[in-house]
């Protein structure tokens, strides 16, 4: 009975987490629904996150790679460290880079589009 309790209250929090935002900021599932937009802007030129997205996608195929696989049979806590370090900065760029992103979509849906006149 007291693992259900502790299993539910876990599942609660995690939920809470993941429908409000840290600090007032956007929730988890906002930012990870930016992504493909973040993308699809970039990718059009409109915003300016080229260098941060390659960094991710560098950061993610370097994590991903079984080539690293090897390092962790050898050097057991220190070659698992450097996927931890890789992780952790990947996750907080993500977040920094989403929000950066829905909050250039917020300014952008109050400029009016035209042309400067000089």
């Amino acid at each position: 009975m007291a693992k259900t309790l502790k299993r539910t209250a876990a599942f609660a929090a995690l939920g809470r987490a993941l429908t409000s935002g840290a600090r007032g900021g956007p929730s988890l599932g906002k930012r990870i629904s930016a992504l493909p937009r973040m993308i699809k802007a970039t990718t059009r030129g409109e915003y300016d996150g080229g260098l941060r997205l390659a960094l991710m996608v560098a950061a993610t195929a370097y994590i991903a790679s079984p080539v690293d696989l090897v390092p962790e049979m050898f050097l057991a806590i220190f070659g698992l460290a450097d996927d931890a370090l890789m992780i952790t900065w990947l996750a907080g760029s993500v977040l920094g880079e989403t929000e950066r992103f829905l909050e250039w979509e917020r300014r952008r849906e109050t400029v009016i589009p035209g042309h400067v006149v000089h």
